[in-house]
């Protein structure tokens, strides 16, 4: 699965967003035990852009004046490179961030360390999704509806809207691929989104979301990259696109007026998993726990729109950062998880199918 929802624009500072220096303190003591850390070094592995930045701000920087230095590493989810690791019993990386498929493939395959959740946190405090035995969600970010506030001032409600050509005539940005757009397709023919996957397994229900999609097909401009959809909407090439939520955030960061719509988006999480054999395990853990915390997470949100994994974060952030997150109560109430198991069953028919389909 390649999303990229990290903008790869860097993510400009926010005035206002500092925590409290007592709250701060008292969440790095209790997350880290602090004279035992002095001199110590990790190893970070993320995916780059606006989300690396987020998360030097939120939790590389404070964890290392509590005595653990971050060294941070950029990679595009490469499991190979944790598997050759392992392997070879030369582990140079200590916290990798992945993508939700890649957590339980790697457990499965014994390439991570199952994760003591008595040093990291309350499992009864994170969203259920978050919790795994070999990782532990980091954020919620979610594949949505946008439009172009400049261009189109009453903008698509639901993904009946987003196929309504003779409402809003013009071009419609999607992900080439099989995975989002079949489910889009399904909930546009008025299949409720807690009913997708069970519709989408069936002979039938495919048939029925191709079906769709074909209706579609003529105005479909197809993206690959996530830094796409935007472009497109900014331009107007597009009259909405299928989007990662990210981007929207961080063009609009930089000045843009895009629209999302939350109606049936899908949610994904990404996971921090320790690699098995990782050099600096204790202070690893030590690491996951402290950017676990309420407050590290809510600091994390603020500065890029993905949601916290930990609940109790989203009582610390005010009305204007929840409205932009996949996971504020407003937003996520018509959302689709995206289903690992469905996918790991079907999709390889299914994008197979789909590649036949879009070249003919």
């Amino acid at each position: 699965m390649k999303k990229k929802p990290v903008p790869l624009s860097p993510n400009p500072h926010r005035k206002g967003d500092t925590m409290n220096k007592s709250i701060l303190a008292a969440a790095l003591a209790a997350a880290v035990s602090l004279p035992a850390l002095a001199q110590q070094q990790i190893t970070v592995v993320n995916f780059g852009g606006a989300n690396a930045n987020a998360q030097k701000k939120a939790y590389y920087e404070p964890i290392e004046k509590a005595g653990i230095k971050v060294v941070a590493v950029e990679y595009n989810g490469e499991q190979a490179k944790i598997k050759a690791m392992v392997e070879t019993k030369k582990v140079t990386w200590d916290v990798v961030e992945v993508e939700s498929p890649d957590v339980a493939r790697g457990c499965d395959e014994g390439l991570f360390e199952k994760l003591d959740y008595s040093k990291i946190g309350n499992k009864a405090d994170f969203t259920p999704a978050a919790v795994s035995e070999c990782g532990i969600g980091i954020f919620v970010w979610s594949t949505v509806m946008a439009y172009n506030g400049d261009k189109l001032k009453d903008g698509p409600k639901t993904w009946a809207d987003f196929w309504d050509q003779k409402k809003f005539p013009g071009k419609r940005g999607m992900r080439k691929g099989a995975r989002y757009n079949l489910e889009f397709a399904l909930m546009a023919d008025g299949v409720k989104p807690a009913d997708v996957y069970k519709v989408l397994a069936t002979k039938d229900g495919a048939e029925r979301a191709f079906k769709k999609l074909t209706e579609l097909k003529s105005s479909i401009q197809w993206w690959e990259a996530g830094a796409q959809p935007p472009q497109f909407l900014v331009a107007g090439d597009v009259t909405m696109s299928t989007v990662y939520n990210g981007r929207i955030d961080a063009a609009n960061r930089e000045g843009k007026n895009l629209k999302i719509g939350w109606t049936g988006g899908i949610y994904d999480l990404d996971y921090w998993v320790i690699p098995k054999g990782a050099p600096n395990k204790d202070a690893s853990l030590k690491f996951i726990a402290f950017a676990s915390t309420p407050d590290a997470q809510a600091e994390y949100a603020k500065n890029i729109a993905y949601g916290p994994t930990n609940n109790k974060a989203l009582a610390k952030l005010d009305a204007k950062v929840l409205d932009n997150l996949p996971t504020s109560p407003a937003n996520s109430k018509d959302a689709l998880q995206f289903n690992l198991k469905f996918w790991a069953d079907q999709g390889e028919d299914l994008e197979k199918r789909f590649a036949s389909w879009a070249t003919n």
